[in-house]
């Protein structure tokens, strides 16, 4: 009986499980990233190199809670129906998305050379209900893409 309490306590201490969210990712489009935007570096513009891309869409979080450390997934390709992003179909992290529809913008480095235009397919969203890494400060930098968001 002893052993019965103490693991009932031990299991009310312990953190909840962070459960996974699917979201609805719509308005897709997919664009050479500014000029004026950092990441398209063109003073470092060479065949050898990559090109930006931006990823811009909006998400949908239908929970009455915010959905945490959500990241984007999809699968990238050029002209010819290659995919861009060979073996990978995360493209990035969109972090924290409160209850509603949130605008999101993803930088996406691309091989120099890949012909265009590139399009998207399967493109999805996932979060947790609890935080899975660790969170940024709130005196952080944003990147320029970023903050244009956060302007918003």
């Amino acid at each position: 009986m002893r052993l019965l309490g103490l693991l009932v306590i031990g299991a009310l201490l312990l953190p909840a499980p962070a459960w996974a969210a699917d979201l609805q990712v719509s308005e897709l489009s997919i664009e050479p990233c500014p000029a004026e935007d950092i990441g398209a570096q063109p003073e470092l513009r060479r065949p050898a190199g990559a090109s930006c891309y931006a990823l811009r869409g909006s998400v949908v979080n239908p929970t009455r809670k915010p959905v945490v450390d959500t990241d984007v997934f999809a699968l990238i390709v050029d002209s010819s129906g290659e995919p861009v992003l060979q073996n990978r179909t995360r493209v990035g992290s969109i972090g924290d998305v409160p209850p509603g529809t949130s605008a999101f913008a993803l930088r996406l480095s691309v091989p120099a050379g890949t012909p265009g235009p590139l399009s998207f397919r399967n493109v999805k969203a996932r979060g947790f209900s609890a935080p899975v890494r660790s969170r940024a400060g709130v005196d952080d930098e944003l990147l320029p893409l970023e903050q244009a968001l956060a302007d918003q």
